[in-house]
């Protein structure tokens, strides 16, 4: 699959603007793709919290870790993939500046339609000016990290951090998925849950964890849960948010790959699934890959609840691999499924 960005990235590198340093290069956000395997990338070490993405690096066989170790190591080198959301993208800017060895340069890539304009801005306030090449539809910057304004750097680290939202209710950071409010599918689904589910399920694209405190709070026979997400950083933020259950409920934190199945089987599953890829691109497959999961991990008579925008074609794979599939609910653009195993 094409990726701009990452070969964007690489130009300044591989025309040998930047040259590739002899102690190592650390790339934050990293993804797989043709532009790592163009020339050998000696020293090489790739940082990636999203599980699918982290997988792909591992089967390329590039060394991967899924955050910060909070070693004091430095680089020569250091290549990022900003996100889209602001102050997620300028505490990697600063985590970037951090992990730079004196003399080191710092290149980001982003492409124009994922916010490089004001990434760019952001970047070149960091390290007082950039230099800047466009091709792909992506703008590609760097700088040296002798010249970045490090307090400034120090305050961008702070705004990726964990946080209250919602009253102080539950905690959550930047760039997770509606990382400040709760989302709206989430919440119709929560709505129409039964308080009558009980055993051991799952919540599967769990993000900060809002669906499983909804479980919790009101099914009183469920014994144990397991929240399977595939952002690290937002499966740290459920941890948090669901401590509170953990004297009663047996709780299970799973930083994984929906899509390539679950290690358990359960009585019951519940689900807003992603319906877009990492770049942004819309996935239905991915749902419809959920719910496969999720029709394999179940037991007999086992049920799932799943919520959905109105318009993704699930139905087929619904009506295959279940015994029964209705619609509970449709309300603001999205549909509330039941799907239930035969016993």
């Amino acid at each position: 699959m094409a990726d701009p960005a990452l070969d964007a990235l690489f130009l300044p590198i591989d025309d040998g603007t930047v040259p590739w340093p002899a102690d190592g290069t650390l790339f934050l956000r990293a993804r797989e793709g043709v532009a790592l395997f163009a020339r050998p990338r000696p020293g090489l070490v790739c940082e990636q919290g999203f599980r699918p993405a982290f997988d792909a690096l591992q089967r390329a066989g590039f060394e991967a870790r899924a955050e910060d170790d909070g070693s004091d190591a430095r680089f020569g080198l250091v290549l990022l993939l900003p996100p889209r959301q602001r102050d997620e993208a300028r505490a990697l800017f600063a985590r970037a500046w951090a992990s730079t060895a004196p003399g080191g340069v710092v290149v980001a890539s982003m492409a124009n339609d994922a916010g490089a304009k004001s990434g760019q801005a952001d970047f070149e306030r960091l390290f007082g000016g950039a230099h800047v090449a466009s091709k792909h539809k992506c703008r590609v910057f760097h700088a040296a990290r002798n010249g970045a304004d490090s307090e400034l750097a120090q305050v961008w680290r702070a705004l990726d951090a964990p946080r209250p939202i919602l009253d102080g209710r539950y905690t959550s950071r930047p760039g997770v998925f509606a990382w400040d409010r709760i989302d709206a599918a989430s919440k119709l689904l929560a709505q129409h849950l039964p308080d009558a589910l009980r055993g051991h399920g799952a919540d599967l694209g769990a993000g900060w964890g809002y669906l499983s405190d909804a479980v919790l709070s009101r099914c009183t026979g469920v014994t144990a849960l397991d929240v399977v997400e595939a952002e690290a950083r937002a499966l740290a933020c459920a941890r948090n948010n669901l401590a509170p259950h953990a004297p009663r409920v047996a709780l299970d934190f799973l930083w994984r790959d929906v899509t390539q199945g679950l290690p358990r089987r359960y009585d019951f599953i519940v689900s807003n699934p992603p319906f877009h890829a990492l770049g942004g691109d819309a996935r239905p497959d991915i749902g419809r890959a959920f719910i496969a999961a999720a029709a394999n991990a179940l037991r007999p008579g086992g049920v799932l609840w799943l919520v959905a925008n109105r318009q993704l074609p699930y139905e087929q794979v619904l009506d295959a691999r279940f015994a029964s599939a209705r619609t509970v609910a449709q309300q603001g653009g999205f549909k509330v499924v039941e799907a239930r195993k035969s016993t």
